[in-house]
């Protein structure tokens, strides 16, 4: 039995809503509450969990993101002097200004169509995660993800790929996340067994 204090914590953590700014979601996707999203495109059938932050990414389609995952960010200039803001002209958590250099950083991510990203995953901002790609729970990831393949560690370090070359290079030509939802229905049946899908609609 689900008791009352379990039910208005849910309903508390709903009630915080999220902070989305500048930013495209499809209808079909879903922003959980506690989440910072800005300059950021989701594509359909999409989800990201709570407490997230996404800032100047592309989502793809029919990803799944678990909760406190960020990706992108600032970066602070590492060939300056001094690393500090109290150098740079945008405001910041410290007020004091000792020079205003113009100083800015917006490298966009992008995250492919079919991404599963474990709890708390963190990934730097800039880089490319392809389709199909898995990265596990409390991971590092400082450089691109190939597509299908599973990476997990800090830092983020191959585990191993999804399938094999031929189902890969067949998945990414098929690129069955373009495909209509009547067409998804169809073939929905089939997703348990890549290799039958595949041969079933000769891209095997």
């Amino acid at each position: 039995m689900i008791s009352p204090g379990y039910v208005i914590s849910r309903v508390l953590k709903k009630a915080r809503g999220s902070a989305i700014a500048d930013s495209v979601i499809h209808p079909t996707s879903k922003v959980e509450s506690g989440s910072t999203v800005v300059r950021t495109r989701f594509d359909k059938h999409s989800f990201c969990g709570y407490d997230c932050t996404f800032i100047d990414c592309d989502v793809g389609a029919f990803c799944s993101i678990a909760g406190r995952v960020i990706v992108g960010g600032a970066r602070h200039p590492m060939e300056y002097a001094s690393t500090s803001p109290v150098f740079l002209d945008h405001r910041d958590s410290v007020k004091a200004k000792f020079s205003r250099h113009h100083y800015v950083w917006r490298a966009k991510t992008s995250i492919g169509h079919d991404v599963w990203i474990g709890e708390a995953a963190l990934i730097k901002g800039g880089l490319n995660i392809g389709h199909g790609a898995v990265i596990g729970m409390g991971s590092v990831v400082t450089k691109d993800v190939p597509p299908y393949a599973i990476v997990a560690g800090n830092p983020a370090r191959l585990i191993r790929m999804r399938f094999a070359p031929e189902i890969v290079g067949a998945l990414l030509k098929m690129q069955w996340w373009n495909m209509t939802d009547k067409e998804l229905r169809r073939l929905g049946p089939l997703f348990q067994d890549p290799e039958r899908m595949l041969r079933h609609e000769g891209w095997l």
